[in-house]
């Protein structure tokens, strides 16, 4: 029998994810964080990036988040995201439109967006293009 923890993942929104996983990967403040059961308790928060799942049965889900927390405790690993989304419902057009647009605040200092938005704008952007091409990287295979 495979060893799991259950993970939760969710955002101010809703609830992301919620299942057993034999193990998480996020991106944490000073490197990237391997999650698997029997792992020490630990709090960090987490840099906008990515949140990689392995379920029990061996499907990988991949997430993209634009910061947070990451909780572990003996029986539960919990990501509080402050948004977070699952890499196939990514709507890429929509994720390029909001990244040139943060991109054309920071270069041009636009007065509708502050630059700590254009900027939180921009790694969230980043992180789900990439995530989509993770996601597609691994249907190739």
């Amino acid at each position: 029998m495979v060893s799991t923890i259950r993970c939760d993942i969710v955002s101010a929104e809703a609830e992301i994810f919620h299942g057993e996983v034999t193990l998480v990967v996020a991106t944490g403040e000073i490197g990237e964080l391997g999650i698997v059961p029997r792992h020490a308790p630990l709090i960090t928060r987490l840099k906008p990036g990515k949140v990689v799942v392995t379920r029990d049965n061996g499907e990988v889900l991949d997430f993209a988040i634009s910061g947070g927390i990451l909780e572990v405790q003996p029986q539960v690993v919990t990501v509080l995201a402050d948004t977070a989304v699952r890499a196939d419902a990514i709507d890429e057009a929509a994720v390029r439109a909001a990244k040139e647009e943060a991109e054309r605040v920071l270069a041009q200092k636009d007065p509708k967006m502050s630059m700590e938005e254009a900027q939180q704008q921009l790694a969230m952007s980043l992180a789900q293009l990439s995530a989509l091409e993770r996601l597609r990287k691994n249907l190739k295979h």
